[in-house]
Parts: structure tokens; C-alpha cells; sequence
């Protein structure tokens, strides 16, 4: 087989090229002011970002998980709360809710949307749920007004992570201005993507944001003055001004991930594939083209020996995962979870595939199923 015939799941060289001048000046423009950390090119990546999500603050970290562990912190979770999470979701949501000390409280998700259901959330809450957490999944934005809503029924917060969301929309605004609070990953794979491991923080509430700005430098506002036990999760200036360089691009990159998945869904309609959904008001970021199948394994080695790569996000649900075990659940526990993770595959969709590998894809998917 020829390299040109082969389909990677991801190629993220694309992605540099469209703006690599900026990203290129970026980098020397940093190199060259001998100021590498909270500095200009932080603050205005910072500003440039929350405008885009159209809230007031951003605050960049050191990556995803701190985004949200100091979110929570900031939200004032601690040990004996309780946070609800999706039981279907990468375990570093459920990580951060460790992280402060608090139980993570698993919620089954909607099975077409994978994203928690709110129809099952109230029956979780007990007096010592703080915050709920939903995950906008593969980029489909969660059930945002229904949450939000149970939640200041019954006192509490809504942090969302974010971090797979980037440009999502949800009823004609944009992810990251839906909650209390958002958290967002800049992991190079994402949508956004740094040159290596970032993180952020949206809100519209002032005094988060500057909890926020405390608690990722070792709890300090005036240097060597420390109000609380804060950690080290700072966005570099170099990441920072990559992302700044990257993001006018973003809408662009976006809409033709939206354009990639309708051809997918297109061309794979008919087939005994669960394919991913946009129900009415939402629009996805397309962080991931997701499909169900009966035999997820035997498909993803027919696409793997004609040259398409794929992935499965994620194989093994976080209840079941050895780093929970003191929970005490087994399988069964979360059946919708445990189905979801046993038939998931992640197709390849990314920014500058070329119609001849959109149309490869859909060639030998519908020869593989």
C-alpha cells in the first residue's frame, strides 16, 4: 500500500501550515523578549480568548486537569462534597473531583448524545452534591439550560469541561460562556491546540477569575505573599502566543470540521453504524467523528490493514478503572457506559483532509462494516 493511500487519525501539520506565519513570529517574538512566564503574551491570549467565547475572563493554566481541579477548588469543593459526573467520559474529570478531595457521583449519559442526561441527575443530588460537572463530549454540547437550571433549583454550581468544545455552540451561544464556570484544554491534539500541554479557565464572574489567578500561582497575589494553598499551573508564553497566533483561525478550522462530518454522516448513512447526532440548536465542534458498532474491535483491525488509523475514546469507562476501585463498582454498575465504551470508534477527521481521503474513508468503512 502506498503512503498516499494511508489515512492517518489525526495529522496536525495542516493545521500549522494554514497559520504558520503567525506561529513562526510568535515564537521568535517570545524567544526574543526574555519574559517567559504571566507576561503580554498570556494576558493577551487571555483577553482574545474570552472575548471569543463571549464572557468577560479567561485564565490560562498549565493544562486541562488544572483547569478543572482549580475550578472546583475556586467553586470552594473540598473534601466530603460530592460532584456529579458523567460515568461516561475521559477519566480526568472525575481525576479533578479526586484531586480536591471530594467524591466524584457518576450519572448515566443520554445514549444518543453521549452526554449527561439530565432526566437523571436529580435523583443523584444529596446534601452534600456541590457541583455538577458535564463533559460537552466529542464536542456535542450537553443539555446546558436543563442543568443549569436543577442546579440553582437546588443551590449549586455547574463547572463544564471543555476541553474537547472549542467553538461548540449551544442555542445560539458559544461553549464556555453556558456556566458558572468552564474549563478548557489546549492539549496539542484539540481544537485549539498549544505546542505542547495548556489550559484555561472561563467565566463571567469576577471574583472566580481572580481565585482563579491566586490558586495557579502557589496561592499568591503579591509576590512572596501567600493567601492559600495554591499550586504551580501556569500557561507559558509561548504556548500563549501560539494560541493567540492559532486562534483567529479557529472559526474556519471549525466550519470545515463541520463540513468533514456531514459528509461522513452522509456517507456512512445506511450502514449498521451508530453514527453521531446534532440534535436541533446545537452545533458541534467535531473534536471527534464517533460511531458504534456491534463488533468495534473487528472493524477498527479491517480499517487499520487498509491504512485508516483509528481510536477508541475511550475503552475502559472510569468506574471500572483500577484507579477507582475503592468505590466499590463493578461492571453493571453503569450499563449505558459500559455499552458505550465496549462499542465506540473514533474515525478520522481533522482540518485539511483532502476529498480523495474523506471519499477513501467512506470507501472502506462501507467495505469494512
Amino acid at each position: 500500500m502506498s503512503e498516499t493511500a494511508k489515512i492517518p487519525f489525526l495529522n496536525l501539520q495542516p493545521a500549522y501550515r494554514s497559520a504558520q506565519a503567525e506561529i513562526d513570529a510568535a515564537l521568535l517574538r517570545v524567544a526574543g523578549s526574555g519574559w517567559f512566564l504571566l507576561g503580554q503574551e498570556l494576558q493577551q491570549f487571555e483577553a482574545a480568548y474570552a472575548r471569543f467565547c463571549q464572557t468577560q475572563h479567561c485564565a490560562g493554566v498549565a493544562n486541562g486537569l488544572d483547569a478543572l481541579t482549580l475550578s472546583l477548588r475556586a467553586l470552594g469543593v473540598g473534601p466530603g462534597d460530592e460532584v456529579i459526573v458523567p460515568s461516561n467520559t475521559y477519566v480526568a474529570t472525575w481525576l479533578a473531583v479526586s484531586q480536591c478531595g471530594a467524591r466524584p457521583v457518576a450519572v448515566e449519559p443520554d445514549p444518543q448524545s453521549y452526554n449527561l442526561d439530565p432526566a437523571r441527575v436529580e435523583a443523584a443530588i444529596t446534601p452534600r452534591t456541590k457541583v455538577l460537572l458535564p463533559v460537552h463530549l466529542y464536542g456535542l454540547p450537553a443539555e446546558m439550560d436543563a442543568l443549569v437550571a436543577l442546579a440553582r433549583r437546588h443551590g449549586l454550581k455547574v463547572l463544564d469541561d471543555c476541553a474537547q468544545a472549542h467553538a461548540a455552540e449551544y442555542r445560539g451561544r458559544l461553549v464556555g460562556s453556558l456556566a458558572d464556570i468552564s474549563a478548557w484544554s489546549f492539549y496539542p491534539g484539540k481544537n485549539l491546540g498549544a505546542m505542547g500541554d495548556g489550559g484555561g479557565v472561563t467565566t463571567a464572574d469576577a471574583a472566580l477569575d481572580a481565585q482563579l489567578r491566586v490558586l495557579r500561582n502557589y496561592g499568591s497575589r503579591i509576590k512572596y505573599h501567600n493567601e492559600v494553598k495554591g499550586i504551580n499551573s501556569r500557561l507559558d508564553e509561548i504556548q500563549a502566543a501560539v494560541l493567540a497566533a492559532k486562534l483567529p483561525h479557529l472559526q474556519a478550522a471549525t466550519d470545515e470540521r463541520r463540513r468533514l462530518a456531514a459528509q461522513l454522516r452522509d456517507g456512512l448513512s445506511g450502514l449498521p453504524l451508530q453514527l453521531p447526532v446534532e440534535p436541533e440548536g446545537l452545533r458541534s465542534a467535531w473534536h471527534l467523528f464517533v460511531v458504534q458498532h456491534e463488533a468495534r474491535d473487528r472493524l477498527a483491525a479491517a480499517l487499520e490493514a487498509q491504512g485508516v488509523g483509528s481510536l477508541i475514546h475511550y475503552p475502559v469507562p472510569p468506574h471500572l478503572q483500577p484507579a477507582y476501585a475503592e468505590l466499590g463498582y463493578g461492571p453493571g454498575d453503569f450499563p449505558i457506559a459500559e455499552a458505550i465504551h465496549a462499542r465506540v470508534l473514533s474515525l478520522p477527521l481533522w482540518p485539511g483532509m483532502s476529498e480523495a481521503q474523506v471519499e477513501r474513508l467512506i470507501q472502506v468503512v462501507r467495505a469494512s462494516v
